[in-house]
């Protein structure tokens, strides 16, 4: 299954103009700054703007194109808003019958309890909207959208309206529905954070327009674009734990960049992890370092490197099968000769569980 798409739209001074393919399983995460035309995209996915002139396939049936517009209500498509728009008459268990009532799938109840376990809102069923708290509104909210049984979930912005504590609650629900949900979700936000914890397909968009999509990881490392030159550039791996020492509460994850260190706590050997590596905590050497307090060093080449504006440089790295991008000072980088084709060695300072 794949989702393609191409739409153009103009309201007044704004336009709207992009051609997208995106996967069929995964989260696809729409990010870039407000009013950049995330939620308008969503809206046309799930039929709610009829002006928008182009083609939108899901899993190659066609929901809409010159010839044709199928109605919000006949396209499978669970749609989640910044708002939980519960019905405030109804107990959490009426808002998620109604939910499945709207069905397009099966019409059982199979898919409602399912929601209700990966939601875990089980215990608020007898309760009514105003009795639940900002984050659980919202995980009921999600759990309506799925029980409808959708072909694809749009999300927009889901944890805006949450507070930190909140939004720290309903990320671990957010992340086991990518674990075991084969479904192709679209996940609109302006959070990096969100983004790298969820996100395995990345679309960075600004006025109207599509400025890169792909995977995640190598749209965060593209030195031509502004993300990999802000504060917080970072990498993400994928990896599953293979060991852990309680001595001294080191974990061995075998990541995408080869085999990781770093003091993650207790984790059962065999979970399967996403990590963060910060470019500000990866140096590079032009020999492998002796007697180093780096737990992680591993050999490297630089593929790209660009300057930034505060005298510093950012590093490309192809390490094992993926990336890792590291900010060094542009006298480091006069003084050991770095460019393009160098074999180095990459020394990660520290790791991050993400999640």
């Amino acid at each position: 299954m794949s989702i393609e798409l191409a739409f153009r739209l103009d309201r007044g001074d704004f336009s709207l103009d992009l051609s997208l393919a995106l996967p069929g399983a995964g989260v696809s995460a729409v990010f870039g700054p407000s009013g950049c035309g995330k939620t308008t995209l969503l809206r046309i996915m799930a039929g709610l703007e009829r002006l928008a002139v182009g083609h939108l396939r899901v899993g190659g049936r066609t929901w809409q194109d010159v010839n044709q517009f199928v109605p919000p209500h006949q396209r499978a498509v669970g749609y989640v808003f910044q708002e939980p728009s519960l019905f405030p008459h109804r107990s959490v268990e009426g808002n998620l019958r109604y939910g499945l009532r709207r069905s397009q799938g099966s019409g059982d109840s199979a898919r409602l309890e399912q929601s209700i376990e990966l939601l875990g809102i089980r215990h608020l069923l007898a309760r009514r909207p105003h009795q639940l708290s900002g984050g659980e509104q919202q995980r009921v909210a999600i759990a309506r959208a799925l029980a409808m049984e959708p072909a694809l979930l749009l999300l927009d912005e889901p944890l805006a309206g949450l507070d930190q504590e909140r939004r720290g609650e309903i990320l671990p629900y957010l992340e086991r529905l990518h674990r075991e949900l084969v479904l192709p979700m679209v996940y609109v936000s302006h959070s990096r954070e969100e983004v790298a914890r969820l996100a395995d397909h990345l679309v960075l968009m600004d006025a109207g327009r599509v400025q890169a999509e792909g995977a995640l990881t190598d749209v965060f490392a593209r030195l031509d674009l502004a993300i990999a030159g802000q504060p917080g550039a970072e990498t993400v791996l994928e990896g599953v734990v293979d060991d852990y020492d309680p001595r001294d509460g080191v974990v061995r994850v075998n990541s995408d960049a080869g085999p990781l260190h770093a003091v993650l706590g207790q984790m059962e050997t065999g979970q399967p992890v996403r990590l963060q590596v910060q470019a500000r905590d990866v140096s590079v050497a032009l020999t492998a370092p002796q007697d180093s307090s780096i737990l992680n060093v591993m050999p490297a080449r630089i593929e790209d490197l660009a300057e930034q504006g505060t005298g510093h440089v950012m590093l490309r790295l192809r390490v094992g099968d993926t990336v890792l991008l590291a900010r060094v000072s542009r006298r480091s980088a006069r003084e050991l000769s770095l460019a393009p084709g160098l074999e180095v060695h990459a020394q990660v300072k520290s790791v991050a569980l993400l999640g």
